[in-house]
């Protein structure tokens, strides 16, 4: 099917939240993981989310370009011709961005949809991720309040963050303490400055102990809870009018994450769930296999030819597509959103 349209996105959103599920938000840096990614997506019945960050994008670019918008405006024209294909609806969302790389990303990309909405109805992303954890929090929520309002006039959700997610991504690094913890005052003042919808729709990436990274199950301490204590907070100030979990919630550093405390949080209202060192272990796993396996074939061994059947990159790349494509079913069934498409 197209991409998701701004109506179709909002709606996913719904269902999930009223379903008790989440969507695997898959970050891609290629066609070859956006592939996979949307692949894995249809092999388990379910919508999702592809993203880009701040890096991968410059990625997508080209290694001497290194433009974000560039980058992510290609994803997207890609990500719009081989979507059609697929029966299942993929939204196309950007990741994380400090407040440095707001006027070479996240600004020019909403400037971009608002034309592109303009012109053709439709806005070229259905969300951007403002990432305001290393502000003070008032700062951050000001920024978040002008960029809500130009995604509201390109029919666009903002994700904000409010806290800090330890671990390093991107080049940005954040220590693991007491600061991984939202408190319930943070997410009053995010629903005080921001609204809960009449202002626009927006996601919030409240922090429970998220980490970015690899870590043994143990190693991260979540407390997943505390999206609970967040929302009866909300609902204790302003009312049950927006159901018992008014925020849609949005999960980050999961990796080493039991499956109950995954369970949990999408219980409490977590309605995304960003997967990207998984993804990326699943696609290069195969590949050095691959490499170790057809050593001979893929390399001119003592002045020999090699085999070009296995050192052509469409060979290991199918291995490594499908075996991102099974991570991303696996993320669909632990997050409960396998089977839950509905088609548009």
């Amino acid at each position: 099917m197209p991409i998701a349209t701004p109506e179709v996105y909002r709606d996913m959103l719904d269902r999930a939240k009223a379903g008790s599920f989440a969507y695997p938000a898959i970050n891609v840096t290629s066609s070859q993981t956006l592939n996979a990614a949307i692949r894995g997506f249809a092999e388990a019945g379910s919508d999702g989310i592809v993203q880009v960050s701040t890096g991968g994008a410059e990625y997508l670019s080209g290694p001497t370009v290194k433009n974000m918008v560039t980058g992510s405006l290609a994803l997207a024209a890609y990500a719009n011709e081989v979507a059609k294909h697929y029966d299942v609806n993929i939204a196309l969302h950007t990741d994380h961005c400090p407040k440095d790389k707001l006027d070479g990303f996240v600004r020019p990309l909403l400037q971009a949809s608002q034309e592109h909405k303009d012109k053709f109805g439709t806005p070229i992303f259905q969300s951007h991720m403002w990432d305001g954890s290393a502000v003070p929090l008032n700062e951050n929520l000001q920024i978040a309040q002008e960029l809500l309002a130009l995604a509201v006039a390109a029919d666009i959700i903002l994700e904000v963050e409010i806290g800090v997610v330890g671990g390093e991504e991107d080049g940005v690094a954040n220590e693991i303490n007491d600061q991984l913890y939202t408190t319930p005052e943070d997410a009053l003042a995010t629903v005080e400055a921001l609204g809960l919808g009449e202002q626009g729709r927006y996601m919030a990436a409240l922090t429970f102990g998220n980490v970015h990274g690899v870590y043994k199950p143990g190693n991260v301490k979540l407390r997943p809870e505390i999206l609970k204590e967040c929302q009866e907070a909300i609902v204790a100030k302003y009312g049950s009018d927006k159901g018992d979990k008014p925020l849609d919630l949005v999960f980050h550093g999961g990796s080493g994450s039991t499956a109950q405390e995954i369970s949990d949080a999408v219980d409490y209202g977590v309605v995304k769930m960003n997967v990207d060192t998984d993804t990326q272990y699943a696609f290069t796993r195969p590949v050095a296999g691959w490499m170790l396996q057809h050593y001979e074939g893929v390399l001119k061994v003592d002045g020999e030819v090699g085999n070009k059947k296995q050192y052509d990159p469409r060979a290991w790349g199918k291995e490594a597509e499908a075996a991102m494509a099974r991570r991303v079913v696996e993320a669909c069934e632990n997050l409960r959103s396998a089977g839950t498409s509905v088609k548009a």
